[in-house]
């Protein structure tokens, strides 16, 4: 085994570096932002409802990402572009970040930019980007939280513990999926010879700073009868797809690319079996820790996701020091890479028009794995489910405007889940229609307004429940589109 030189790169070459790779990413993105036919994402009409209500927490959410779009729809306005732009940055960021990680942990200029190529080439870090959600976020403050530990570990510098506080705290009110890093940092450092720091009141006072940030959210889950958790929970009970553990595994090929595969279960290796990265261990343990966590609880598959950025990193600084004279190999990695992420982008992002794909699909005898129970369709759940919103909305507007001005007086429109109350709230109200009402996620809490219940146009999928629940059920019309998910069509 050949080892690299110990000599840091020069943090200006790493800078321009890392940041050629993070604005090949926003390039990427910024090309791929709008291709017709293709529109807005069912959770960015929810964001947009959630935004024009601030509060300290949803249903399904913490507030951050709410913050962030709020703020942003107000400069900027509520197009495409200037609600993803963040997300965009937020991947972007992400990318430079795995590249100074592999700086951190003694990488040179390969390992940062086979880190960094190896993001940018992910399928679902191309999918993420590409529309708004708290999960760009998330990724962002998972791999900051990284990078500060492996500087911790590499320069002794407990202070830095203060700065991780700030992170986690701030990735907690982006997402909860911080407390799992944050949990399980905490048991692999008990593992691993960083239990040391647990005699460091820096690494405390880190996590009291956490937990101030947090503050704010647990007292909103105190007062709502803590709705997050029960959402958690139903949604591994009764949302998302059971799978076998084959294709538990199969699914974190499918959304790091094939390509990378080498990379990250090196990584993984590297901690446990390499001398040099025995110091990084921690970050393996946590890995193999939500791998376990995620497929007991029938999490998703891309759940990991997250943690990806340190695996990388790890695996491409051992890659780098075993192919120091074996330069055909590094090449290989790359042009795996490079040829692979056209290949899959499809898959990620809405590059091609929907029959297009179909055709595609057809012919490679793939298609993105499902992941929810209800989310079926032709095309991929991420992809499909950015087709037909405007079309429905007109067809409830014409629904509504038919009826008597007495019964529209009195209408209240009730939709089964949050992207048709989105939707219709975004564009309703040029259409002359009235707030839209649901018992799905955060609309459970907003309740029905001004609703009695006497005159409702009700766009649901269970025809019984409608007739259990009033006297009197009319169809008036029916909404098919060929593309969207199975459940849009009613």
């Amino acid at each position: 085994m050949h080892t690299q030189s110990s000599q840091i790169t020069p943090l200006p070459q790493t800078a321009m570096l890392v940041g050629a790779f993070a604005a090949l990413k926003l390039l990427i993105h910024l090309l791929t932002l709008n291709l017709a036919p293709y529109g807005y994402f069912r959770d960015e009409f929810y964001y947009l409802d959630c935004a024009s209500r601030l509060d300290w927490g949803y249903v399904d959410q913490p507030p951050l990402a709410v913050l962030i779009l709020a703020i942003t729809r107000h400069l900027f306005g509520p197009s495409i572009l200037a609600i993803r732009m963040p997300a965009i940055l937020a991947g972007a960021a992400t990318v430079a970040i795995g590249g100074l990680i592999a700086r951190a942990m003694g990488g040179r200029l390969f390992a940062q930019a086979l880190t960094c190529l190896a993001l940018i080439a992910a399928p679902i870090f191309l999918a993420m980007s590409s529309f708004f959600s708290m999960n760009p976020f998330d990724y962002l403050f998972w791999t900051l939280a990284g990078y500060l530990v492996v500087r911790i570990i590499s320069t002794g510098n407990a202070r830095l513990w203060l700065l991780f506080g700030l992170v986690a705290g701030l990735g907690l009110e982006n997402k909860l999926s911080m407390a799992f890093f944050g949990g399980l940092l905490a048991a692999a450092m008990l593992l691993t010879p960083q239990r040391k720091y647990f005699l460091d009141r820096h690494l405390w006072l880190g996590g009291g700073i956490a937990l101030l940030l947090f503050l704010p959210n647990i007292l909103w889950q105190i007062a709502h009868g803590w709705p997050t958790l029960e959402f958690m929970h139903d949604t591994n009970l009764y949302k998302n797809l059971p799978v076998t553990l084959p294709k538990f595994l199969l699914g974190q090929l499918l959304f790091m690319g094939p390509a990378a595969a080498p990379i990250w279960i090196a990584g993984a290796a590297y901690g446990l079996c390499s001398k040099n990265g025995r110091k990084f261990a921690l970050f393996s343990l946590i890995y193999l820790g939500l791998l376990i966590v995620f497929y007991l609880n029938n999490g998703k598959a891309y759940y990991l996701a997250p943690v990806y950025p340190m695996l990388l990193a790890m695996g491409a600084v051992w890659i780098e020091q075993g192919t120091a004279q074996r330069r055909r190999i590094r090449w290989a990695l790359v042009g795996l890479l490079v040829l692979s992420g056209p290949v899959l982008a499809p898959n990620a992002i809405p590059l091609l028009r929907p029959e297009t794909m179909i055709t595609l699909q057809n012919a490679m005898h793939f298609r993105a794995p499902q992941q929810e129970r209800a989310h079926a369709g032709v095309l991929p759940q991420h992809i499909g489910d950015r087709l037909g919103w405007d079309e429905l909305v007109k067809m409830i507007a014409t629904a509504y405007h038919n009826l008597d001005p007495a019964d529209q007086a009195r209408c209240a429109i009730l939709v089964s889940n949050y992207g048709e109350a989105g939707a219709l709230n975004f564009y309703g109200p040029k259409l002359g229609l009235p707030r839209a009402i649901s018992g799905y996620m955060n609309y459970f809490l907003w309740g029905p307004g001004n609703a009695d219940g006497a005159v409702v146009l009700a766009y649901w999928d269970d025809p019984k429940l409608l007739n259990e629940l009033f006297e009197e059920v009319t169809e008036v019309a029916r909404f098919t589109h060929p593309y969207v998910m199975e459940r849009q069509n009613n």
